[in-house]
């Protein structure tokens, strides 16, 4: 993952993030989320579940932890939640949440779920996601986290094959 930035926004950006997404019931559908930059609420970057990134623009909104951002096919909407690893000083980043697919898409109108991570390492950086790991939840994340995790760290020709 990219180097976080110390800013305002605990979110840390760029960064990038794999994503797993359940499109009407269909087969899994793997990718990458890369989060450019995060100016005021606005959030810019791509999506890739194609081998093409494709351009995402949205909003941030620290105070309750949610995201929402379109992609040329798809509507996404989603929360954060933060667990901290001690052991491997590891701070893990999950965004989840719903999608609703939209024209030109063959699916336009179907809707699903998705979960995206990303994680930092809180040794080099201390205090991204800091302030936001007080609100978030202090549960263990669904198995999806741990999933998206190994596809992001798999060599580039392993993650093109999924």
């Amino acid at each position: 993952m990219a180097n976080p930035q110390d800013s305002s926004v605990s979110l840390p950006s760029p960064s990038i993030w794999s994503i797993h997404a359940d499109i009407a019931g269909r087969p899994v559908i793997w990718g990458f989320l890369t989060i450019n930059s995060i100016s005021g609420r606005k959030v810019s970057g791509t999506i890739n579940f194609r081998g093409k990134p494709q351009p995402i623009e949205g909003y941030w909104n620290e105070g309750a932890l949610q995201i929402t951002f379109n992609s040329p096919y798809a509507f996404f909407t989603g929360n954060l939640t933060m667990f901290d690893d001690a052991p491997i000083s590891t701070r893990h980043f999950l965004l989840s949440g719903r999608l609703v697919m939209k024209h030109p898409s063959p699916q336009a109108g179907q809707s699903g779920t998705w979960v995206a991570s990303a994680d930092v390492n809180t040794k080099l950086y201390p205090e991204a996601g800091k302030k936001l790991l007080a609100q978030s939840s202090k549960t263990l994340p669904p198995v999806g986290v741990f999933l998206t995790s190994d596809l992001r760290y798999r060599l580039p020709q392993q993650s093109s094959r999924i």
